[in-house]
């Protein structure tokens, strides 16, 4: 809709032109046939431009090809203003200065006929200049000695009165009609981004209800397993809650931080599962990588069941343990995450197919959903994963992690 109101208003300043400079010519015809005394070449040069002008202008209504009429009309600029500032004086000409015009109007259209009408001037002009200093003339002035200070001021009327007063003004209403609507759509953005953050912070709101709703349940909840699940569950909600509250903390509301992030979940964990005086320690090595909300959930979902199982299953009571946590870029779009503990690990043999457990299930279709794959590395003690994925964005984002 923009590019075709963007289209409309050329074609109506290129049609404008066109009915002025028609309407210039012929004026400017009957002045040098009657009041200059110029009989020769130039009246009806300005005739003939006046009378082709109009008919290519009017043609326009029906191939409606604004880009053929403008430059129909430019070629035949050229070549009309070609042949009068030779016959007025060549490069003393006054009516040389119409050539910008023609500049002008192609830098109005676009970039490329501007560039390329400006070459073809410039080589016109030097034609001409060679033309003057040449042993001979073949190009006559017509003007008449007594003429020619009226026509000098006709002709830098007509200059000044188009570059100034059609382009200048046409192109100054379209500056700010430009303004006028950079200014709305940063109105709009602004407007969107406080909704966008609102919806974030009801988005978490909602979670930490269901948290808090996970908590109460547990603790109705005798049997150790089902509290356990529940707790789980809770600490999912919690790791997806953390996302859309730091983006609505944040000033950019299109992506987070991935280093405060982790640090904060695998922070929360530490103290959900061993409390707050416990002998983990949290190594986490993450350079400034920001992810969007499709990443950043489904990997804080997945680090989340990795961490819990370090802690719950690894790392056993109150023993001393750590817990790394290392992301990195890797080539194009992938990232690497190694993640794990320095716990007693698990035998080889299990895995999420051999295994009715939740959380290594998750852990791979997480992965899955990430457009990636993830390994254990057993050349290390304890638990090791090797996570490779890919920034994906909500288009591609449909892989279920159930």
């Amino acid at each position: 809709m923009k590019q075709k109101n963007r289209l409309k208003g050329k074609a109506q300043l290129i049609i404008k032109i066109n009915y002025l400079t028609s309407a210039f010519s012929l004026v400017f015809c009957c002045v040098c046939f009657f009041l200059l005394d110029i009989t020769e070449v130039i009246p009806f040069v300005f005739l003939a431009f006046g009378i082709l002008n109009l008919v290519n202008t009017i043609l326009y209504y029906y191939h409606k090809q604004i880009t053929l009429t403008y430059n129909v009309v430019s070629a035949m600029t050229l070549a009309g203003a070609t042949i009068i500032t030779l016959h007025s004086g060549g490069i003393h000409s006054p009516f040389i200065f119409v050539m910008a015009l023609i500049v002008v109007a192609g830098y109005v259209s676009t970039r490329t006929y501007g560039g390329l009408y400006l070459n073809l001037n410039l080589l016109i002009i030097i034609l001409i200049y060679s033309q003057s200093i040449a042993d001979f003339n073949f190009a006559p002035n017509v003007v008449p000695e007594k003429s020619k200070d009226i026509f000098a001021l006709i002709s830098v009327l007509f200059s000044i009165y188009l570059i100034g007063g059609v382009f200048g003004k046409n192109l100054l209403h379209a500056h700010h009609n430009l303004y006028k609507t950079k200014l709305i759509l940063e109105e709009k953005i602004k407007e969107k981004e406080t909704l966008l953050k609102e919806v974030h912070h009801r988005v978490k709101n909602n979670l930490q209800t269901v948290s808090s709703l996970l908590n109460l349940q547990a603790r109705n909840v005798s049997d150790e397993t089902t509290k356990s699940l529940l707790k789980s569950s809770q600490n999912r909600v919690i790791s997806m809650a953390m996302v859309h509250e730091m983006l609505y903390m944040r000033k950019d509301i299109s992506k987070i931080g991935y280093k405060s992030y982790v640090q904060e979940l695998a922070e929360y964990l530490v103290r959900s599962i061993k409390g707050s005086n416990n002998n983990i320690t949290l190594d986490i090595d993450i350079p400034d990588i920001k992810l969007n909300i499709d990443t950043a959930i489904p990997l804080g979902l997945l680090i989340n069941e990795i961490v819990t199982n370090a802690l719950k299953y690894g790392i056993l009571e109150d023993e001393k343990g750590l817990v790394f946590i290392k992301l990195r870029k890797g080539s194009d779009d992938n990232y690497i995450l190694n993640i794990g503990d320095t716990g007693v690990g698990y035998p080889e043999a299990i895995n999420h197919k051999t295994i009715k457990s939740l959380g290594l299930k998750l852990i791979h279709n997480l992965a899955r959903q990430l457009h990636g794959s993830v390994k254990r590395d057993f050349t290390n003690e304890g638990t090791h994963y090797v996570v490779k994925f890919k920034e994906i964005n909500h288009a591609h984002n449909t892989t279920s992690i159930i």
